[in-house]
């Protein structure tokens, strides 16, 4: 690795690295920077120079990073933030913020979070948008890696485990993530069914018809891994892929299916359901936000984050 000095590296290259890393495209980079193209390739090709290494290779039409680049970017990204709040503190004013924000959620965390995100938005910043796309991934990573979504709301134990397990091997993770509240699920029937007036045992449960809320469709989800793991499993009749949907469903039939408690109090039909616990172990649901790397120093993106974060706390 070769010696590098600070007295003779240009540290302008490390801005220009850190926008391309961010947008991983020439193009949109020299638009950030109002420079022309030639000039973020030059400056790539200068620190590289500097550097010995490639720090993102052409694939298709995005740039992908080397690992060099990736255990880089962090450290860059940090101290010019630090430099740019010495410098000039930059703020976030949402009384005047025209910023468009993305969420991805399922619709249960939406029908829970949306109302009172909507009222902060319209009293303290009026010119900001919410756009809502549906959650249809327990892994939302690419989404959130290619602009579709600037945040992620949901239960993605498997992410969380991934990112812990990069971060203990020392890779740089790219994403980061904020514990929102935790929840249970309950069984979930109709107002007369026969098992509404009978105790809910395992073997009652494994015997009826259920539908499962499946974001892809799989007619096999977390209730039966913890069925499968005592030795049982039940049947699955149908699967929908949003929990309005499915409490519909089960209102107006002789199906079960399990859905998270916090959300039959905001259907609007909770008064035709009867919940029952679950009749075995089931593990918590944990509701986390997950986001960028490169959008963690975004001020309006920390501003959104935190209102999220203390309506998270009103669920709790």
């Amino acid at each position: 690795m070769r010696d590098i000095s600070l007295r003779t590296l240009d540290l302008n290259l490390l801005k220009v690295f850190d926008v391309v890393m961010s947008e991983r495209s020439l193009t949109r980079a020299a638009e950030q920077l109002a420079l022309t193209q030639p000039a973020i390739s030059n400056a790539l090709r200068r620190l590289r120079e500097a550097l010995g290494d490639e720090l993102l290779v052409r694939k298709g039409r995005t740039l992908e990073p080397t690992p060099r680049a990736e255990t880089l970017w962090p450290a860059v990204r940090s101290c010019l933030q630090q430099l740019q709040a010495s410098l000039a503190p930059p703020g976030f004013d949402p009384s005047s913020a025209t910023s468009t924000f993305i969420l991805t959620l399922a619709d249960a965390t939406a029908a829970e979070m949306m109302p009172g995100l909507l009222a902060i938005i319209t009293a303290q910043a009026p010119e900001v948008s919410l756009r809502v796309v549906p959650l249809t991934t327990r892994d939302p990573r690419q989404l959130l890696e290619d602009g579709q979504a600037d945040l992620a709301v949901g239960h993605f134990p498997a992410v969380l485990a991934d990112l812990t397990a990069r971060a203990q091997a020392g890779d740089s993770p790219g994403f980061l993530h904020h514990r929102l509240f935790s929840g249970d699920y309950v069984c979930v029937m109709r107002k007369g069914h026969p098992l509404s007036r009978v105790p809910l045992t395992l073997e009652r449960f494994c015997d009826a018809r259920h539908m499962l809320v499946s974001f892809s469709g799989r007619p096999y989800g977390f209730i039966d891994e913890a069925l499968a793991a005592l030795g049982q499993r039940r049947r699955v009749v149908l699967t929908v892929n949003q929990f309005f949907t499915a409490g519909k469903v089960v209102a107006q039939s002789d199906v079960l299916t399990v859905l998270p408690r916090h959300f039959v109090g905001v259907t609007g039909y909770a008064h035709d359901l009867v919940l029952r616990e679950l009749p075995f172990p089931v593990p918590p649901i944990q509701v986390d936000a997950l986001w960028h790397l490169r959008k963690d120093g975004d001020r309006a993106h920390a501003w959104l984050r935190d209102q999220i974060a203390h309506l998270a706390a009103k669920v709790a």
